[in-house]
């Protein structure tokens, strides 16, 4: 018979599965950036698995890229560090302290930079 796995190591994720979920989600971020990108002031790229976010006017880039090592997606922007970690409740990277997903939070980021609410 197997050995159980304990029930905190059964939430563990692996490294592929980490790998296959933040390409997703920065895969999304991207597509919505792009698509808000016509309606607001900034650019997006993505690029080697990183994705940056810049603004002209203040100017200002914000970072989003995936740490493997930690399993977490992390963002800089303003001038700060997030951390999100995968929430299978959401399914979707969570900011822990605002319950808020990956898009939402840069949703939010991005309307503070600008001044005004951002839909992504």
């Amino acid at each position: 018979m197997p050995k159980a796995i304990p029930f905190a190591m059964s939430k563990i994720m692996d490294d592929q599965l980490f790998r296959d979920r933040a390409d997703t989600a920065l895969g999304d971020l991207f597509r919505r950036l792009s698509a808000a990108s016509d309606r607001y002031p900034f650019e997006a790229d993505f690029n080697s698995g990183a994705l940056a976010i810049e603004f002209e006017d203040p100017p200002a880039k914000f970072v989003v890229s995936p740490n493997s090592p930690v399993r977490q997606i992390w963002v800089s922007a303003h001038s700060r560090s997030f951390k999100l970690d995968w929430d299978d409740a959401h399914e979707a990277f969570v900011l822990a302290a605002s319950k808020q997903t990956l898009v939402e939070m840069i949703g939010e980021a991005i309307g503070k930079q600008l001044g005004e609410t951002v839909s992504l």
